[in-house]
């Protein structure tokens, strides 16, 4: 029997984990082990991916990555009794003598975990270096926040922390702490797991603090034991506290810390509650260079001892090499067992050492009946379940867990999910591009308009020349003016989507669209990028980088300006009125379909060609919903406003002047008052004739298409100037050729704007792929419906 066999709301004991290699490891490291329980909650409303709970927390997994694993069903009342197991009713009834006799140990000579004797202070003026590490969704960035007084995005869509922050601690100028991507593990699966480990081997942080959530407290001590192998100092934040006491559980901080061997302080970082303590032990132990007091979680008594005698053979065999390699011992011993290829190189074994190393392995995996990585993850868990039994007093169901339970059954329900998918969906679009948006982006547009006024009165008061004031008003005023008026569409979409973001929505967004995704290589985590882009490409862009993958998030950047953004409305409103009245909505509806239908199909020739393969595994956590921070919420737009503002003023502000230059000048660098005597008009004239096949090869019209890339409102502005009236544009342009004209215009380059993100997320030569792909796959879709067309019309 599999993991796929079973029901909703039947239970399993877990007996083996099938696969290989990374994904493997990963499935391991989340906590799917051999004897393991694990719950079915529900599938997906499209039938897959399904939703576990294991170790106290919600995990997604595909119905392919299910079949691999194998179960033994148990009843209701034996997996209720193995969870429960842990909080026992001695306990619960002697917890509050015990904190009253037993206080947190303080700092300096009375604390546990400062000996004078053995005290190595670091040199005055050393500047203390942290690594903030910890799960996604634990409160890691809202701790950093707290720490330092920078602010940065929190949200639950698993892998929001995408880019390296660091900060002082406030009141500590001589720290330093680095937000780290928040992990399950040390095993290199992720990038961002990847990124994490080489910061901490080798820029050597003088001390970590690891944010531990008190709620879900055995899936996030799997990473604190790997991070205490390391041997840096390390004090253990467990946040969430408050609301872990709220349901009634508590944890017994005294025994935790004496288990772990580092301090451990209850704080809530969301109420700023602890945080002055855990500022004290974390500079204190960094400071002091106090390591963690042990590193040995493996029981000899346990199995035999087979994986203890394992891990402390090999030591023993390494204990030169990991010296060299500056890598801990403990941490390079256990990672060989796990397989871990970058460690194997960074030691620079013998062939003999391999081989040495290979046959101590495989005697453990016989003595022990259990494979090398399922081995090392059961030795991790079965210390924390023992951890857990003797030092947690777990909780009623939680307030939070219910609430969400309750929800889901409306936002992830078979036959409701999608409805309120397009529902909510539907309502942030309207309030963004008709309402809120729309409000702010008007008034935004008069105030450039006044300053543009103002700046044009002045410059002809001082008498400026005519080629600078036309630079400063036409260029740099004008065109970085109609790329601002966007901004507030951007932050407000942003702002409903860090709501959505930040209550756990967008996971279940993921979760619920996942096969569908599946079906032209990507995960379901794609579905938000590419759902913003019909809105605005800026902002789709900038969301992708919540992706995990870096094919998924590649290949989600060149779909994204198949989907037609907001801007490109105005010119289906102008062609449609000018040349298909009374089929407005028609003509709407089948540019966006055509728009969709485009991508797919340049999506499957992708996943055959450039990104071949599958998409990343749908391994991911579900949050419990929660109410978003009003400061978090606010601190992401005033980043996103920031980012896009820095944008309009650097290439944007280019590609505006050049522009400008071409529409102004001749070749003889002599400024024209006749437009079609200018550079552009020229250079129009040399491109025009590729347009031919679409039934239009009019100067005019190219000029517009060229001042299309700086923002999609300017063609219509551009045509009306050029030809000044319908009945002009009526005789160059005939109905087929300008139903060709709008599929191309729906489907060529993206704004300046939009390369510019792409410029900033992937690099130049991936932007300029991006403007050759989506030209030339516009010049064929428009030649494809003119030269059908004149054959049925």
């Amino acid at each position: 029997m599999t993991l796929r066999d079973l029901e909703i709301g039947e239970s399993c004991r877990i007996t083996a984990v099938g696969g290989e290699g990374e994904l493997r490891q990963h499935f391991l490291d989340m906590g799917v082990i051999p004897g393991a329980v694990a719950t079915l909650i529900k599938y997906a409303p499209m039938g897959d991916p399904m939703e576990l709970r294991i170790h106290g927390y919600a995990l997604t997994l595909r119905l392919a990555d299910a079949q691999q694993i194998e179960v033994v069903q148990i009843s209701a009342a034996e997996a209720k009794a193995e969870e429960d197991d842990a909080a026992s009713i001695q306990e619960k009834q002697s917890y509050a003598k015990r904190q009253t006799v037993e206080e947190h140990p303080g700092l300096g000579e009375g604390g546990r975990f400062h000996d004078k004797a053995t005290e190595h202070a670091l040199p005055e003026g050393t500047i203390l270096t942290f690594a903030l590490a910890g799960n996604q969704n634990s409160g890691k960035t809202t701790l950093f926040n707290q720490l330092t007084g920078s602010n940065q995005h929190v949200g639950n869509f698993p892998g929001v922390t995408v880019d390296r922050k660091s900060g002082a601690i406030r009141g500590y100028p001589g720290t330093e702490v680095t937000d780290l991507p928040g992990i399950y593990s040390m095993s290199p699966y992720t990038s961002e797991e990847l990124v994490s480990r080489e910061y901490i081997l080798h820029e050597k942080p003088k001390g970590i603090i690891n944010i531990v959530d008190a709620t879900n407290i055995e899936r996030n001590l799997y990473l604190t034991m790997q991070l205490i192998e390391l041997n840096i100092p390390m004090v253990v934040a467990l946040n969430m506290m408050d609301e872990m006491q709220g349901n009634g559980g508590s944890v017994l901080i005294n025994r935790m810390e004496k288990h772990l061997g580092v301090p451990v302080i209850p704080i809530s970082a969301a109420k700023n509650q602890g945080v002055s303590e855990l500022i004290e032990h974390a500079i204190h132990v960094a400071k002091y260079q106090e390591r963690p007091k042990r590193q040995d979680f493996c029981d000899e008594q346990e199995h035999g001892g087979a994986v203890h005698r394992c891990i402390h053979a090999i030591m023993h065999l390494i204990e030169d090499h990991a010296a060299a390699a500056e890598i801990p011992i403990r941490f390079a011993a256990t990672k060989l067992v796990e397989g871990d290829q970058h460690i194997m190189e960074a030691l620079k074994l013998t062939q003999n050492e391999k081989e040495m190393i290979e046959h101590i392995i495989v005697q453990m995996e016989e003595e022990r009946g259990l494979d090398r990585n399922a081995a090392i993850a059961d030795m991790r868990f079965s210390f924390i379940e023992r951890l857990v039994k003797k030092t947690v007093i777990k909780p009623t169901e939680s307030k939070e867990a219910i609430r969400s339970a309750k929800l889901d059954r409306l936002l992830t329900g078979k036959y409701t999910a999608i409805p309120m998918f397009i529902l909510i969906m539907g309502i942030v679009f309207w309030l963004t591009f008709n309402v809120i948006g729309a409000f702010l982006q008007d008034l935004l547009a008069q105030g450039v308009d006044a300053l543009t006024k103002l700046a044009d009165q002045g410059l002809t008061a001082l008498g400026t020349s005519p080629a600078l004031h036309s630079l400063l008003i036409d260029g740099i005023f004008t065109g970085v003016g109609s790329v601002l008026s966007f901004l507030p569409i951007v932050v407000t979409l942003f702002f409903f989507l860090s709501l959505l973001e930040d209550t756990g929505y967008m996971a279940r967004i993921a979760f619920v669209m996942d096969k569908l995704l599946r079906k032209i290589g990507l995960s379901g985590r794609s579905i938000v990028p590419m759902l913003v882009g019909f809105g605005c490409s800026v902002p789709a862009v900038m969301s992708s980088r919540t992706l995990p993958s870096e094919r998924d998030r590649k290949m989600t950047i060149m779909l994204i300006p198949f989907m037609s953004c907001s801007a490109k409305l105005p010119i289906y409103g102008f062609f449609t009125a000018a040349f298909f009245p009374g089929r407005g909505a028609l003509i709407m509806v089948l540019l966006y379909f055509t728009g969709i239908l485009v991508g797919v199909i340049v999506a499957k020739i992708s996943q055959c060609t450039v990104f071949k393969g599958e998409a990343v595994p749908f391994v991911m956590e579900l949050p419990n919903y929660r109410m978003p921070g009003f400061k978090n919420v606010m601190q992401l737009l005033w980043e996103k406003a920031k980012d896009f503002i820095s944008r309009a003023f650097t290439i944007i502000t280019l590609a505006t002047i050049v522009v400008w230059f071409l529409q102004t000048f001749d070749f003889g660098l002599n400024m024209v008052t006749d437009s079609g005597r200018s550079i552009l008009a020229v250079i129009a004239g040399w491109i025009s004739p590729i347009f031919a096949p679409m039934g239009f090869s009019n100067w005019k019209i190219t000029s517009a298409l060229i001042t299309g890339f700086m923002a999609k409102e300017s063609v219509v502005s551009t045509l009306q100037i050029l030809f000044g009236s319908d009945a002009a544009l009526h005789a160059v342009l005939t109905t087929v050729s300008a139903a060709a004209l709008l599929v191309f215009c729906l489907l060529y380059t993206p704004c300046v704007a939009a390369i510019a993100s792409i410029h900033r997320e992937l690099g130049r030569k991936w932007a300029i792929g991006v403007v050759v792909l989506q030209c030339a796959i516009a010049w064929l879709c428009g030649v494809i419906v003119y030269q059908v067309g004149m054959l049925l019309f």
